[in-house]
């Protein structure tokens, strides 16, 4: 079994139905859930928003790949209403980040270290973002 913590976020619905049905569907699909962190709500960052994040992480043991573990939280984002990827990097351009019904990243994933084009663990920009820190040290140090 593997050990994983997954960032969650949503600013658009009712974020904590979102974010309370992501964790659902993550015990449903991808492993037992351990332990959820606090939920805290933020700022949008990397673009401007009305719409503010409520954010949380998750821990989770499952028995899937990195790549299986990807390809189902992406499905698990599909139906909870993200349309589109975000923040994608084309020929030196990168899209902007955008509003979200909901946002689930792999942040750490045992102590694996990955580095494919649409697979990066640990997550590159998570030291930069207080929303995933403050709740993924919520989980570390209450572990």
């Amino acid at each position: 079994m593997h050990k994983v913590y997954l960032g969650l976020g949503s600013n658009l619905g009712n974020r904590e139905e979102l974010i309370r049905q992501s964790v659902t569907l993550i015990a449903e699909r991808a492993g037992k859930v351990l332990k959820l962190s606090s939920l805290i709500e933020t700022t949008p960052w990397g673009f401007e928003s009305e719409n503010r994040f409520l954010n949380g992480v998750v821990l989770i043991e499952t028995e899937l790949t990195p790549r299986q573990l990807l390809n189902a939280t992406q499905q698990i984002e599909r139906e909870l209403g993200k349309r589109r990827k975000h923040a994608t990097k084309r020929k030196s351009q990168c899209v902007r980040y955008s509003d979200r019904p909901i946002d689930i990243d792999i942040l750490l994933y045992d102590d694996l270290t990955i580095d494919e084009p649409d697979l990066k663990i640990p997550h590159p920009l998570m030291h930069e973002r207080d929303f995933v820190m403050t709740p993924l040290n919520e989980l570390i140090h209450n572990n």
